[in-house]
């Protein structure tokens, strides 16, 4: 192909009900769809601005979607996401052809058996698994210092908005950045402590946080049965809310499900263009002084349009500020990982976290070049959970978080969720396990995109969609990027 601008422009920030409408009215098939990404793929992500985004594409994705054309001739679509082609960060299994590595060359070569509930959920809703994103190495749980969307199996992810200019953020970023730059309409991502939100407000698309338990966690490789989640990164607020409702469900495999919905939620039932309306919304409006002075406008501006909309801004304060990487993390890392590793078949090299230590320390030019100081710290841990360092820590995260938190401030000052400039409220929401989402608000002088994130408690996805989507509504700030040859 060469460097040639792909002949797609029609596609270009096309949302997921425009491709459902062209496949329903005849106008497009999945096929033509999977291809015309395949060509902006081609374009973008290892030419042109080079974003290296995708790790590897799905060799059956065409005759996957050539089969949903069909079924949808014969018996109709199965909803909304029928023949739509989804990407997956490379930490979510898939029982097919496709590795999952983690973006980690120890487990380059593992194809797992079965598929997470995520991709399980996806296939069962018509969608396109188009293939693997890349991501920071051990969802950035590898090493202090490890640059957002580095991997050693993938190299380093670029923001399409300035490539090599601005941070991608992490450790979806291979999820973002593909959203971002129109390589697909969907992906999904995973978050411990900022993964999903971190590159949706760095890529200038809309990132879901959900509740820890609404999404379940079988078959993710893992950081921590405590803060760890699938979520949806999309253009749109209503694209992400369609692919929510299709990732929720209960799941046996996973007991943190069971607490959650019984039957399925339409979160489209609350993109209220006048959501904002009668809101009481918490503002820290002192971590403003936390961003550049050219980008507290930018933000400022775009949350003004909170009371512009007939919503409440109430002044908080914030809680002393949490380090994003609890001090719990280290000890339920090594349990967690070393349970999903043992399950993999033999020939794949490493089964446990020493053996992951053990092979990048053989491979140092390959596996070390930002070290890996974060897995021998979760190592030296007894891997058992019953530390009572551990103990203290895991439980003094959870009433900081919510009863001393978040819980507190939404009951003090009668809020109904919380605004923070960009995700500087990631860390103590992602501690609770409570949902957080990230929209467009604008971008700085300097191109950089900037964005602003509302949490509330537990299971409060429907009301952050509809406060997020009237938000959406009324700034109207994405744009595409501009991605010159």
């Amino acid at each position: 192909m060469g460097n040639v601008a792909p002949s797609t422009e029609w596609l270009q920030e096309c949302t997921l009900r425009e491709l459902s409408d062209r496949m329903d009215s005849g106008e497009l098939t999945s096929v033509e769809l999977v291809m015309a990404y395949m060509e902006h793929i081609a374009a973008f992500d290892r030419q042109g601005p080079r974003l290296n985004s995708i790790l590897e594409m799905n060799p059956d994705a065409l005759d996957i979607a050539r089969a949903l054309d069909v079924e949808r001739s014969t018996r109709g679509p199965k909803g909304a996401l029928h023949g739509i082609p989804v990407f997956l960060k490379d930490n979510i299994d898939t029982c097919d052809k496709m590795h999952c590595s983690a973006g980690s060359l120890a487990l380059a070569d593992s194809c797992p058996e079965k598929d997470s509930f995520v991709a399980f959920r996806l296939r069962e809703a018509g969608a396109v698994i188009l293939g693997k994103t890349n991501m920071t190495e051990w969802a950035n749980f590898m090493t202090d210092g490890m640059p957002n969307g580095y991997s050693s199996r993938g190299g380093q992810v670029l923001n399409p908005y300035g490539p090599g200019k601005f941070d991608v953020g992490g450790s979806s970023s291979g999820s973002g950045a593909a959203v971002a730059a129109n390589l697909a309409v969907l992906a999904v991502g995973t978050e411990t402590s900022g993964s999903i939100l971190s590159p949706a407000c760095s890529n200038s698309i809309v990132g879901i946080k959900p509740t820890v338990g609404l999404v379940s966690r079988a078959g993710i490789i893992p950081i921590s049965h405590v803060q760890d989640t699938a979520g949806p990164l999309a253009r749109t607020v209503t694209d992400a809310a369609i692919l929510l409702g299709v990732l929720a469900g209960q799941d046996p495999s996973d007991p943190a499900t069971l607490a959650g919905p019984e039957e399925p939620i339409d979160y489209t039932k609350y993109l209220d263009p006048l959501g904002l309306k009668g809101i009481r919304i918490g503002y820290p409006r002192h971590l403003l002084d936390r961003l550049d002075l050219g980008y507290r406008g930018v933000i400022t501006s775009a949350i003004d349009a909170i009371e512009g909309s007939g919503g409440e801004l109430v002044e908080i304060a914030m809680p002393a500020r949490p380090q994003w990487r609890s001090e719990a993390l280290k000890h339920e890392f090594k349990v967690d990982l070393n349970a999903y590793l043992r399950r993999l078949p033999p020939e794949v090299p490493v089964n446990s976290l020493r053996e992951v230590i053990k092979f990048n320390t053989h491979n140092p030019e390959k596996m070390l070049k930002y070290g890996q100081t974060i897995l021998v710290a979760s190592e030296a841990t007894d891997g058992t959970l019953g530390d009572p360092r551990y103990i203290e820590s895991r439980l003094d995260d959870l009433r900081s978080s919510r009863a001393q938190g978040i819980d507190r401030l939404l009951r003090e000052h009668c809020l109904d969720a919380i605004v923070f400039p960009q995700i500087f409220g990631a860390a103590i929401a992602a501690r609770a396990g409570y949902p957080s989402l990230t929209v467009p608000a604008g971008y700085g002088s300097d191109g950089n995109p900037l964005g602003v994130m509302f949490t509330a408690g537990a299971y409060s996805e429907p009301l952050l969609i509809k406060i997020a989507y009237a938000f959406e509504q009324v700034t109207k700030a994405r744009r595409a990027p501009i991605m010159d040859f």
